[in-house]
């Protein structure tokens, strides 16, 4: 049962719901005050190094563990609809992840309408390869590297499983965590349709430019749709009760299992879009000891 200090966190998130600009600048700058208020008091980890350069254009915050390691390692991918969202906004998130051990790359790939489809994929499978080649100047370990992300970035982080895992060399994924995300967009445009909430069109567009439909439809797009044996390696899955996009995490579970993919699903009573960025939220914290359980046993 909720407290009632957890009743008004997720007032104050269905308030931001609600007064979210329709402009993407506008988005961006209330998505950015709204995460300030949920990367408060981060727990205590080794460091965190901000902006750290991956090439022209592209950078990640690296959060360091306290152990000497070496650590497992998780490229993390933030939400934010493609279009807002940074490796600030999820802050906390990925110190989190260091704080239990995973040395954590909080991805800061390029975005939407600016750089549509398929710049910010192109950019999470470039970081794949450059941290397996520059983890251990952290003391981690390439060899058991995983994947994560939330809402869009949960698209990202199974998208770029599939692109890896399709490719004869290179690095591969030990895992991916998957949290609310978007993973069969022509459907989740249609709910939208019925139910005034949820992914619209115009967030689509936005992403995958003009001709969105021609291309919505690809797994690195709709991952849903491209899920084989070995497409994508064990996957952990959690969304809220309260979230539009339960469904996909549904389809995705469902679809991984016809394809005989490992994975678990984990449906959070009560919990809306976002909850894993909530620290005050008892249910955010038993997300990220799960999240830790499953990774240590895939890593």
């Amino acid at each position: 049962m909720l407290t009632e200090s957890e009743r008004q966190v997720l007032k104050e998130w269905n308030e931001f719901i609600k007064t979210v600009p329709p402009s993407v600048q506008g988005l961006r700058t209330n998505y950015g005050k709204w995460s300030e208020q949920q990367n408060k008091d981060l727990p205590a980890i080794g460091s965190y190094e901000e902006n750290v350069t991956l090439r022209a254009g592209l950078a990640a915050d690296v959060a360091v563990p306290k152990d000497p390691g070496p650590h497992p390692v998780l490229l993390y991918i933030h939400g934010g609809g493609w279009i807002a969202g940074n490796a600030r906004t999820h802050k906390k998130v990925a110190a989190e992840l260091a704080a239990r051990g995973y040395l954590t790359f909080n991805l800061d790939y390029r975005l939407a309408p600016e750089n549509p489809f398929p710049a910010g994929l192109d950019d999470c499978v470039f970081a794949a390869n450059w941290i397996s080649e520059n983890a251990k100047r952290w003391n981690g370990d390439p060899n058991r590297m995983a994947v994560g992300g939330d809402s869009a970035g949960g698209n990202l982080a199974a998208a770029a499983a599939i692109v890896l895992n399709g490719k004869s060399g290179g690095p591969k994924f030990k895992a991916a965590v998957l949290i609310y995300g978007v993973f069969d967009i022509p459907a989740s445009i249609e709910r939208a349709k019925q139910t005034g909430t949820g992914l619209t069109e115009q967030v689509a567009q936005a992403y995958l430019g003009a001709s969105y439909q021609a291309v919505w439809n690809d797994p690195r797009v709709s991952p849903v749709r491209g899920l084989a044996k070995g497409s994508m390696p064990p996957s952990f899955i959690i969304c809220g009760t309260n979230d539009d996009l339960l469904p996909d995490s549904r389809a995705l579970a469902e679809a991984m299992k016809q394809a005989g993919i490992e994975h678990e699903l984990h449906v959070v009573d009560e919990m809306p879009h976002a909850f894993m960025q909530m620290g005050a939220l008892s249910d955010c914290r038993k997300g990220f000891s799960l999240i830790s359980n499953f990774l240590a046993r895939h890593l």
